[in-house]
């Protein structure tokens, strides 16, 4: 196997295996003097270190150590040889060596002009890998010139301006002014750092001559967190191109040494990168190798030899180079973009580096590596390094090379006379993700309104026998399966639809009506609790599957239903970026429990929730998520609904003018995301084509049943699916109780399952005219509106809140101030639950009834709550 040669620097080694600072020449024979095989002059041999290093610094153009021998591919392996031991191979025109000198200058000035402007100011600048810039316009001019039209790019801070103006070409003003610090606030959103806003840009590549079209997707500070995004982006815009084997939409990811070796879902994305429904045909990345994470050395940061070993584990090629070797790594970076270009499969680029500043600009290194920013002190810049030797060379001459200097001075000089004039922040202007057409309609905002979610009988029943049948002649599926399908045709029969079919429903609809849909996550094709079956699988013949779903209509849209790889924070990011591609498609992401999303928190807490804020940027994703207390122990049993309700951005303490028209349409407009907890199947089938037919896209979080999945009086009829029929985001009480409202002595308020433990109590005890229940299926945003009318409907009756989750978690917490503030604070809100408990539930079976039952004694006491009055 070849190995990279050292850094020319003298700073450290790439190969070496815990990463060593500060030791002399004569400290490398102690440490390293180890037969190591390297490239040559074409040749490999072995050679102590000394010696590979004596000749590779003889040698400016060959430093470069590639890793493949661990590829099973004999012919990837011969095409990788062919690209290195040619001889002669490395060879650049005049032109190009100008082109490179040109690039360099751009990105070395850039850091320079910001640092002379704004000393003071964070911007976690390029300096000691100005390199970057250059590679990667190479690597799009190469994939542009390949058939490339589109490239996504994720990356973390670090040189995130530079790459930004340099390479998706944004207005320089615009990236100046927000240095202003007396610049307003944004015109829509709470905004975000400089250093993780995106970008969406098309352009004409200059050396191609050809359309490209470049995104950078906006990140938070938790560095990886955008490679699924990126991906899933990539593979929308693939999908929805019908490029299927990626030649036209590509993805780039950047990353740090520390980050791509730390961080786990580096890992998670690489095992996406060749499963069939989540591949994008290959990603170029490349790694800006500083050779230290903030202030820990590598030996302190990683137990592999090299950061980007987690590469090897999908045969990807790892292209080591020296970046002060600038020709070396256009060279490498055209290999790349080859590379993918002819195998469709990812490859690294790791950039050997040094970062000349602190973690950022404020930052003293010195602290905790004097030596080696001793060494770095003496560094020569890679742009007086690189424009010497063009000059020696006789490619350019000195007043050439400065006159390259003063014309990008005088264009950042300009943009920063003209970007004194912004007065405002306009967060859009930095969208890594623009819908056009979406937000209007036939040129005006399109009406904050939403139609009917219902559907003709004809469609209804048309959807239920294609679900309860097998659409493919000579299929043999599984009996048990064949009694499941036979159970649905029955409900069809009688008008009734389970959860099951309710979904089906919604998704068969929106499919007739153009709407693409996917659905991911572990066995959501079977379905956790074998009650979906949207993939059939022939019993005699191996892989031969069908889904009907997409046996619907003859024009309808394609439905994609994938189960994932054993993860979730890669996957739910993935599925984030899928989604935001379109707004015409409906993406939703299962968690095999409900707590599993608690591994994607990053994705949830950084993207989902706050997204549309920092980045003005909507987002329609489903997150279905199974809930419920059933005695199946501390896990299984809560989706967490506690923490999603903590982050909805709405105040508990006022009440909205709840005669504004639509008022319920404007409140879904102002949220962050919604929140809903379905008690019946028709009402999931509502909120799921509601998530489509509104003019806008949020983020939907659903807590989807288990138990209910089969419980006989979880059933909807046809009737409440119809043309005119809506979502319910609260549904009353429609018994005894309230035929006769003002001898109800308590109204209960409760959410999703435990209706159905509450009715039968209440039946058992023969209290259906003293008590009245409450659903609240839309917890956020809150329907102030709709609770207000339910208790001036019951004005002598107690109000308490009952669920079956513990007081300190579920909805307890967020319901009850919002209650208190739409009556004003007139009476309490008493509670009627489980005990406050450091697990979501118990994992005895006895205790979890015997706590079941507590809590429905204190619903259905009417003595219960006297003492506390």
């Amino acid at each position: 196997m070849a190995v990279p040669c050292p850094s020319s620097s003298g700073l450290s080694c790439p190969h070496r295996p815990a990463g060593f600072y500060g030791l002399d020449e004569s400290d490398l024979d102690k440490v390293f003097h180890l037969p190591t095989t390297t490239f040559i002059g074409g040749q490999e041999s072995a050679l102590p270190l000394r010696e590979i290093i004596r000749r590779l610094e003889m040698a400016y153009c060959q430093h470069i150590g590639v890793e493949f021998m661990f590829i099973n591919d004999l012919e990837q392996c011969q095409w990788i040889r062919q690209k290195f031991e040619t001889p002669g191979i490395m060879q650049f025109t005049n032109e190009e060596k100008r082109t490179l000198l040109a690039r360099l200058v751009r990105s070395t000035r850039f850091e320079e002009f910001l640092q002379r402007k704004w000393s003071s100011e964070k911007r976690f600048g390029l300096e000691g890998c100005e390199v970057l810039i250059p590679a990667l316009k190479t690597i799009i001019d190469k994939s542009s010139e390949n058939g490339v039209d589109y490239v996504i790019m994720g990356m973390p801070h670090r040189g995130r301006l530079n790459v930004l103006a340099n390479v998706i070409r944004k207005e320089l003003e615009q990236i100046f002014c927000q240095f202003d610090s007396k610049l307003e606030a944004a015109d829509e959103g709470s905004g975000d750092v400089k250093y993780h806003l995106g970008m969406y840009h098309r352009r004409i590549n200059r050396v191609t001559d050809r359309n490209i079209t470049l995104s950078l997707v906006a990140n938070p500070s938790h560095l990886e967190a955008a490679d699924p995004v990126v991906m899933g982006k990539t593979k929308a815009e693939q999908f929805y191109c019908g490029d299927t084997e990626g030649k036209k939409v590509m993805s780039i990811l950047l990353h740090g040494d520390a980050a791509f070796a730390g961080q786990g879902i580096v890992y998670e994305t690489f095992h996406l990168s060749d499963l069939p429904s989540y591949t994008t045909h290959g990603t170029v990345h490349v790694v800006v190798n500083n050779q230290i994470g903030f202030t820990t050395d590598p030996r302190m940061a990683r137990s592999s030899p090299y950061p980007t070993d987690v590469a090897r584990v999908v045969n990807a090629p790892i292209f080591h180079v020296n970046s002060d070797d600038p020709e070396a790594v256009m060279y490498v970076c055209k290999v790349a973009a080859e590379w993918r270009s002819t195998f469709h499969k990812d490859v690294v680029v790791d950039l050997v580096c040094y970062r000349r500043n602190g973690h950022n600009e404020m930052d003293e290194p010195m602290f905790t590596q004097p030596l080696m920013y001793k060494q770095i002190r003496k560094q020569k810049p890679v742009l007086q390094k690189y424009a010497e030797l063009l000059v020696s060379q006789g490619v350019v001459n000195q007043p050439e090379y400065e006159e390259e200097i003063s014309k990008y001075d005088k264009i950042c000089e300009e943009a920063f006379a003209r970007s004194k004039d912004e007065k405002i922040l306009h967060i859009k202007h930095w969208l890594d993700s623009p819908w056009p057409g979406f937000f209007t309609l036939d040129g005006q905002p399109r009406s904050m309104s939403c139609p009917s979610t219902g559907l003709t009988e004809d469609i209804l029943t048309h959807i239920g026998n294609v679900a309860s049948s097998v659409p493919v002649e000579n299929f043999t599926i599984h009996g048990g399966l064949s009694r499941i399908l036979k159970t649905r045709g029955e409900m069809v029969k009688n008008r009734t639809v389970d959860w099951a079919l309710a979904e089906y429903m919604a998704f068969g609809s929106l499919l007739k009506e153009g709407i693409h849909i996917r659905l991911s996550g572990q066995d959501v094709e079977r379905g956790t609790f074998s009650h979906r079956h949207h993939v059939l699988h022939d019993q005699n013949v191996d892989k031969r599957t069908c889904i009907p779903m997409n046996h619907l209509w003859p024009n309808q849209a394609p439905y994609t239903v994938c189960n994932s790889s054993l993860s979730e924070y890669g996957v739910l990011g993935f599925e984030l970026g899928f989604a935001m591609a379109s707004p015409n498609a409906l993406v939703l992401w299962e968690a095999q429990f409900g707590d599993f999303h608690n591994t994607a928190q990053c994705i949830i807490d950084q993207f989902i929730c706050p997204g549309q804020a920092k980045w003005v940027r909507q987002n329609g994703i489903v997150l279905l998520l199974p809930h419920g207390m059933e005695g199946m122990g501390p896990e299984h049993s809560s989706a967490r609904p506690e923490r999603f309700l903590q982050m909805c951005n709405d105040d508990p303490d006022v009440l909205p003018d709840l005669t504004e028209a639509n008022f319920d349409i404007n409140q879904l407009y102002d949220c962050n995301w919604v929140v809903v907890n379905c008690s019946s199947p028709g009402n999931f089938f509502h909120v799921l084509r509601r998530q489509i037919l509104l003019p806008f896209r949020k983020p939907l979080i659903i807590f989807t049943p288990k138990s209910l999945l089969r419980h006989p009086e979880a059933r909807t009829s046809f009737d409440e699916m119809l043309p005119g029929t809506h979502f319910q985001r609260v549904i009353s009480e429609d018994g005894p109780a309230a035929q006769d409202p003002e001898n109800v002595k308590r109204l209960l308020f409760c959410t999703g399952k435990v209706y159905y433990d509450l009715t039968r109590e209440r039946k058992a005890r023969g209290m259906v005219e003293q008590v009245a229940i409450t659903r609240i299926e839309q917890l956020s945003p809150f329907p102030f509106d709709l609770l207000l009318r339910e208790v001036q409907k019951y004005p002598n009756a107690e109000l308490a809140w009952c669920q079956e989750e513990h007081k300190n978690q579920g909805y307890y917490d967020y319901v009850k101030p919002r209650l208190r503030t739409t009556i004003s604070r007139a009476k309490p809100v008493w509670y009627a639950g489980r005990d406050p408990a450091a697990a979501p539930a118990t994992g005895n079976k006895k205790t979890h009834l015997t706590e079941l039952q507590r809590l429905l004694d204190t619903a259905f006491d009417l003595d219960a709550f006297k003492n506390f009055s």
